[in-house]
Protein backbone atom coordinates (compact mmCIF):
# COMPACT_ATOMS: atom_id res chain seq x y z
CA UNK A 1 0.00 0.00 0.00
CA UNK A 2 0.79 3.97 -1.23
CA UNK A 3 2.69 5.30 2.13
CA UNK A 4 0.23 8.64 1.87
CA UNK A 5 -2.48 6.23 2.51
CA UNK A 6 -1.75 4.97 5.65
CA UNK A 7 0.49 7.63 7.12
CA UNK A 8 -1.49 9.74 10.17
CA UNK A 9 -1.05 13.19 10.79
CA UNK A 10 -1.93 15.56 13.63
CA UNK A 11 -4.37 17.89 12.96
CA UNK A 12 -3.86 20.24 15.51
CA UNK A 13 -0.24 20.89 13.44
CA UNK A 14 -1.69 21.87 10.33
CA UNK A 15 -4.95 23.70 10.62
CA UNK A 16 -5.72 27.50 9.52
CA UNK A 17 -3.40 29.51 7.82
CA UNK A 18 -0.57 27.28 8.47
CA UNK A 19 -0.49 26.42 4.96
CA UNK A 20 1.67 23.85 2.93
CA UNK A 21 3.02 26.47 1.13
CA UNK A 22 5.65 23.86 -0.63
CA UNK A 23 3.22 22.00 -1.55
CA UNK A 24 1.05 23.66 -2.87
CA UNK A 25 3.22 25.57 -5.55
CA UNK A 26 2.90 23.42 -8.35
CA UNK A 27 -1.34 23.18 -8.04
CA UNK A 28 -3.09 23.91 -11.21
CA UNK A 29 -6.45 22.32 -10.36
CA UNK A 30 -8.66 22.45 -7.44
CA UNK A 31 -10.98 19.74 -6.64
CA UNK A 32 -13.88 19.82 -4.45
CA UNK A 33 -16.68 18.08 -3.33
CA UNK A 34 -20.05 19.18 -2.79
CA UNK A 35 -21.85 18.04 0.44
CA UNK A 36 -19.82 19.22 3.17
CA UNK A 37 -17.55 21.41 1.38
CA UNK A 38 -19.04 23.75 -1.16
CA UNK A 39 -22.16 23.05 1.29
CA UNK A 40 -22.70 22.52 4.97
CA UNK A 41 -24.14 18.85 4.41
CA UNK A 42 -27.39 19.43 4.64
CA UNK A 43 -29.59 18.26 1.55
CA UNK A 44 -33.40 19.88 1.62
CA UNK A 45 -35.70 18.18 -0.49
CA UNK A 46 -39.39 19.32 -1.15
CA UNK A 47 -42.48 17.29 -1.47
CA UNK A 48 -41.29 16.43 -5.61
CA UNK A 49 -37.30 15.30 -4.67
CA UNK A 50 -36.31 18.28 -6.26
CA UNK A 51 -32.92 19.05 -3.88
CA UNK A 52 -31.92 22.67 -1.95
CA UNK A 53 -28.37 23.26 -1.51
CA UNK A 54 -26.97 26.66 -0.36
CA UNK A 55 -23.65 28.11 -1.06
CA UNK A 56 -21.43 30.86 0.68
CA UNK A 57 -21.05 33.61 -2.04
CA UNK A 58 -17.28 34.15 -0.32
CA UNK A 59 -16.87 30.46 -1.39
CA UNK A 60 -17.83 31.34 -4.66
CA UNK A 61 -15.77 34.34 -4.87
CA UNK A 62 -12.59 32.57 -4.21
CA UNK A 63 -13.28 29.57 -6.76
CA UNK A 64 -13.49 32.96 -9.12
CA UNK A 65 -10.11 34.27 -7.88
CA UNK A 66 -8.57 31.14 -8.35
CA UNK A 67 -9.88 31.21 -11.84
CA UNK A 68 -8.10 34.48 -12.37
CA UNK A 69 -5.08 33.48 -10.72
CA UNK A 70 -5.07 30.41 -13.85
CA UNK A 71 -5.88 27.21 -11.04
CA UNK A 72 -8.53 25.59 -12.81
CA UNK A 73 -11.52 24.03 -10.33
CA UNK A 74 -13.53 21.11 -10.82
CA UNK A 75 -16.30 19.43 -9.50
CA UNK A 76 -16.05 15.43 -7.73
CA UNK A 77 -19.60 14.46 -6.42
CA UNK A 78 -21.56 10.94 -5.32
CA UNK A 79 -24.53 13.03 -6.18
CA UNK A 80 -26.03 13.97 -9.04
CA UNK A 81 -28.02 17.49 -8.99
CA UNK A 82 -29.27 20.45 -11.45
CA UNK A 83 -28.70 22.90 -8.46
CA UNK A 84 -25.36 21.30 -8.89
CA UNK A 85 -25.11 22.12 -12.51
CA UNK A 86 -26.59 25.50 -12.02
CA UNK A 87 -24.13 26.25 -9.46
CA UNK A 88 -21.14 25.31 -11.44
CA UNK A 89 -22.25 27.18 -14.37
CA UNK A 90 -22.85 30.23 -12.43
CA UNK A 91 -19.15 30.22 -11.62
CA UNK A 92 -17.68 28.93 -14.63
CA UNK A 93 -16.73 25.48 -13.74
CA UNK A 94 -15.88 23.66 -16.49
CA UNK A 95 -15.23 20.28 -15.31
CA UNK A 96 -18.12 18.73 -13.27
CA UNK A 97 -18.38 14.49 -12.75
CA UNK A 98 -21.40 14.08 -10.48
CA UNK A 99 -23.25 11.01 -10.15
CA UNK A 100 -19.70 9.27 -9.08
CA UNK A 101 -19.15 7.36 -6.22
CA UNK A 102 -15.84 5.77 -7.10
CA UNK A 103 -13.85 9.17 -6.87
CA UNK A 104 -10.52 7.42 -8.30
CA UNK A 105 -12.31 6.58 -11.56
CA UNK A 106 -13.79 10.55 -11.00
CA UNK A 107 -9.92 11.73 -10.77
CA UNK A 108 -8.37 9.54 -13.51
CA UNK A 109 -11.54 11.63 -16.21
CA UNK A 110 -10.87 14.57 -14.80
CA UNK A 111 -7.00 14.18 -15.51
CA UNK A 112 -7.73 13.27 -19.21
CA UNK A 113 -10.76 16.01 -19.39
CA UNK A 114 -8.21 18.19 -18.50
CA UNK A 115 -4.92 17.43 -19.23
CA UNK A 116 -3.70 18.10 -15.82
CA UNK A 117 -2.28 14.96 -13.66
CA UNK A 118 -3.29 14.21 -10.37
CA UNK A 119 0.34 15.74 -8.62
CA UNK A 120 -0.66 19.24 -9.50
CA UNK A 121 -4.22 18.84 -8.24
CA UNK A 122 -5.31 20.12 -4.96
CA UNK A 123 -8.68 17.64 -3.18
CA UNK A 124 -10.73 18.89 -0.95
CA UNK A 125 -13.22 16.83 0.67
CA UNK A 126 -14.79 16.25 3.92
CA UNK A 127 -15.80 12.47 4.07
CA UNK A 128 -14.47 8.77 3.71
CA UNK A 129 -15.49 8.91 -0.22
CA UNK A 130 -13.18 11.56 -0.49
CA UNK A 131 -10.06 9.85 0.59
CA UNK A 132 -9.06 7.55 -2.78
CA UNK A 133 -8.32 11.16 -4.65
CA UNK A 134 -7.06 12.69 -1.75
CA UNK A 135 -4.70 9.89 -1.90
CA UNK A 136 -3.46 10.71 -4.99
CA UNK A 137 -3.86 14.20 -4.92
CA UNK A 138 -0.88 16.42 -4.50
CA UNK A 139 -2.19 17.73 -1.70
CA UNK A 140 -5.04 17.07 0.00
CA UNK A 141 -7.28 19.90 2.27
CA UNK A 142 -10.61 19.57 4.41
CA UNK A 143 -12.60 21.90 5.82
CA UNK A 144 -12.57 22.10 9.71
CA UNK A 145 -16.02 20.17 10.36
CA UNK A 146 -14.89 16.97 8.15
CA UNK A 147 -14.69 13.52 9.14
CA UNK A 148 -11.85 12.40 11.31
CA UNK A 149 -10.40 9.98 8.69
CA UNK A 150 -10.65 12.81 6.44
CA UNK A 151 -8.63 15.33 9.05
CA UNK A 152 -5.91 12.51 9.66
CA UNK A 153 -4.61 12.71 5.83
CA UNK A 154 -5.17 15.84 4.97
CA UNK A 155 -2.35 18.07 4.63
CA UNK A 156 -4.44 20.70 5.29
CA UNK A 157 -7.41 21.71 7.45
CA UNK A 158 -9.21 25.35 7.26
CA UNK A 159 -10.19 26.72 10.48
CA UNK A 160 -14.28 26.85 8.55
CA UNK A 161 -16.46 24.33 8.10
CA UNK A 162 -18.00 23.46 5.07
CA UNK A 163 -20.29 25.80 3.13
CA UNK A 164 -18.87 28.27 5.02
CA UNK A 165 -15.50 30.18 4.04
CA UNK A 166 -13.06 26.79 3.81
CA UNK A 167 -12.61 26.94 0.07
CA UNK A 168 -12.05 31.02 0.05
CA UNK A 169 -9.45 29.99 2.83
CA UNK A 170 -8.15 27.35 0.74
CA UNK A 171 -8.46 29.59 -2.29
CA UNK A 172 -6.37 32.36 -0.79
CA UNK A 173 -3.44 29.77 0.64
CA UNK A 174 -3.20 28.56 -3.22
CA UNK A 175 -3.20 31.95 -4.69
CA UNK A 176 -0.30 32.94 -2.17
CA UNK A 177 1.40 29.81 -3.24
CA UNK A 178 1.34 30.18 -6.59
CA UNK A 179 2.72 34.06 -6.33
CA UNK A 180 -0.32 35.52 -7.59
CA UNK A 181 -1.92 37.10 -5.13
CA UNK A 182 -0.28 40.51 -6.31
CA UNK A 183 -2.06 40.30 -9.87
CA UNK A 184 -5.16 39.11 -8.23
CA UNK A 185 -5.90 40.54 -5.42
CA UNK A 186 -3.76 43.36 -3.97
CA UNK A 187 -3.84 44.76 -7.51
CA UNK A 188 -7.73 45.27 -7.88
CA UNK A 189 -8.97 45.29 -4.01
CA UNK A 190 -5.70 47.00 -2.82
CA UNK A 191 -5.47 43.97 -0.15
CA UNK A 192 -2.74 42.50 1.35
CA UNK A 193 -2.62 38.63 2.81
CA UNK A 194 -2.12 40.67 6.48
CA UNK A 195 -5.49 42.08 5.99
CA UNK A 196 -6.97 38.96 5.22
CA UNK A 197 -5.33 37.55 8.83
CA UNK A 198 -2.38 35.52 7.09
CA UNK A 199 0.71 36.09 9.09
CA UNK A 200 3.38 35.05 6.59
Amino acid sequence: MNQKTTELKNPEQKTGFDFPFDKARHIRMLILDVDGVMTGGSIIMDQHGDEWKAFNVRDGHGIKLLQRAGICVAIITGRSSRVVTARAQDLGIEFVIQGCLNKAEGLSALEQQSGIKAEYCAMMGDDVLDLPPMYQCGLSLAPADAHQAVCSHADWISDAAGGHGAIRQAAEGLILATGAWNEVIQSRYHTSPAACGWNL
